[in-house]
């Protein structure tokens, strides 16, 4: 049965087989449930599906202990094999209506957009929450958009509502709290976790300035 929006607000952080990480996915992971993610998402590009459905497995473990929510991205299939809360899917990937009715059942529904049209989009769209990006510049992954500022963002949020808009590409300390200041109830980070000294430390930073952003912000 899939898990309420509601678990999908708050930090969420992209545990990622990127080889410049100097962890693996499940210590990226580890380190974000011992920080008090809310939400980490499994982002598996390069490893094979052995070894991806291997870290799932893992991840699923550990989130479960922490009590935070596991998102599985682009693949539903891996998804429903480890027993996760959600996949995340891209504007490429399979359309979130094209998912059979019981997958649906199983499995909340993130949904990448990267523009206000697509925000309108997905309103129409079997999901569960929306992420929107790059808000501001990001080295972390390719995108054929361009950061989209924090206006963009704000107007986005409204338009997601009633479903939580989660922030998305280059957001740092600074870049979390004025986020959750613009209307998003989320934001996700990939290098400000995976690329810091305190994996652990940075995540609770992170998540203390969303929060204090979405104080601000009335959310």
């Amino acid at each position: 049965m899939s898990v309420g929006a509601e678990r999908f607000a708050g930090l969420h952080v992209l545990a990622d087989d990127d080889p410049r990480w100097k962890h693996d996915p499940v210590a990226q992971a580890r380190a974000a449930c011992a920080g008090g993610a809310a939400v980490v998402q499994l982002r598996a590009k390069s490893a094979t599906d052995r070894q991806a459905l291997e870290w799932a497995h893992a991840i699923r473990t550990l989130t479960r202990d922490a009590g935070a929510a596991f998102v599985v991205n682009d693949r539903f299939d891996l998804a429903l094999l480890a027993d996760a809360d959600a996949v995340h899917l891209g504007q490429d990937d399979v359309p979130p209506a094209r998912l059979p009715e019981d997958v649906r059942k199983r499995l909340a529904i993130g949904r990448s957009t990267h523009t206000l049209e697509q925000v309108h989009a997905a309103a129409d769209e079997p999901v569960t929450y929306l992420a929107f990006g790059p808000v501001f510049g990001t080295a972390s992954k390719v995108s054929p958009y361009d950061a989209r500022g924090l206006d963009a963002l704000a107007e986005a949020c409204r338009a997601a509502t009633p479903r939580p808009l989660v922030a998305i590409g280059g957001i740092d300390l600074d870049g979390a709290r004025r986020v959750g200041a613009a209307g998003a109830r989320g934001a996700a980070v990939i290098s400000a976790v995976l690329g810091a000294d305190d994996p652990v430390e940075a995540t609770r930073a992170l998540a203390r300035a969303l929060a204090a952003g979405c104080g601000e912000a009335g959310t």
